[in-house]
């Protein structure tokens, strides 16, 4: 039954994407932001994501859970259909839409040739910051989460390899032993931090211990590399703003669980920034 139901999703999704291709990038954003404010809600629980953002911002009133939450499917709509965009994104037809600042850390790190491991969350259109560091030069590798749908993710993958990164790694104990070829042949790492995983260690995330990866830590300590959060926030429809910021330099001594723990905070504080630009229909502290 589940593969008849994932056919299905392929079909739909499929013939959204051509659309999508037929309406551009600014109409097909615009239209598919407001299909998944409509039809988002019924596909997803709204206790959870409503309970996820309480977790986050105790204090916050119904009015404020309504608006992060419809802003949340809006953008979760137009990154689906920007996905139709990313050929023009790479090959910079789209230039003038995204704005990066910290580009001189990015060039620093490629002049220099030390591997870093960028670390992010699934914010507004994710998949653009590792788009644009590989752009920039730096040799990278990035770690993906297969999608449960078959058909779908053998299209995802396709597009991913083309137009975002090449070295797509898929998460788990054999990902992680590719990254390490990689990573001692000099390809940088982008990570994100916010997924639920099952090999991790429980950290605490907006005072809810939530099992976190423990990847950025383990190459810490076994290779004293830095960390360089990087985030993207939406303006304007299909505009974007990156931000890539200083390294963090950690010790090799400090514990699995300390590095673990900031970079959460981190990754809070991104969050609370522009709540309505990340996923809350996750069952992260499950």
């Amino acid at each position: 039954m589940k593969k008849i139901k994932y056919f299905f999703e392929f079909l739909i999704i499929s013939s959204l994407f051509i659309i999508y291709k037929f309406l551009g990038l600014k109409i097909s954003s615009h239209f598919s932001g407001k299909l998944f404010e409509t039809f988002g809600p019924i596909f997803r629980s709204k206790n959870l994501i409503k309970t996820n953002i309480q977790r986050a911002i105790p204090k916050i009133n119904t009015s404020k859970i309504k608006s992060i939450t419809k802003d949340m499917w809006n953008n979760y709509g137009r990154t689906l259909s920007e996905y139709m965009f990313l050929k023009g994104f790479r090959n910079d037809q789209f230039r003038s839409n995204i704005n990066i600042t910290g580009k001189e850390i990015l060039q620093k790190i490629k002049f220099e040739k030390t591997p870093v491991i960028f670390v992010s969350g699934h914010f507004s259109n994710f998949e653009l910051m590792a788009m644009e560091i590989e752009k920039s030069g730096v040799n990278l590798s990035a770690i993906y989460r297969p999608l449960n749908n078959i058909f779908l993710n053998i299209l995802m993958e396709r597009i991913r390899k083309k137009y975002i990164c090449k070295n797509q790694i898929k998460k788990g104990t054999s990902g992680v032993r590719e990254l390490l070829k990689l990573y001692k042949k000099g390809y940088s790492i982008a990570l994100m931090i916010d997924q639920r995983v099952s090999q991790g260690i429980k950290s605490k995330f907006f005072n809810q211990e939530a099992f976190t990866t423990t990847i950025p830590a383990q190459f810490i300590k076994k290779f004293n590399c830095k960390v360089v959060p990087i985030s993207i926030k939406r303006h304007n429809g299909v505009n974007f703003n990156i931000k890539v910021e200083k390294p963090i330099e950690f010790s090799k001594n400090s514990s699995t669980e300390k590095i673990t723990r900031e970079l959460n905070i981190w990754l809070e504080k991104t969050i609370l920034k522009n709540p309505g630009e990340w996923i809350w229909s996750h069952d992260r502290w499950k």
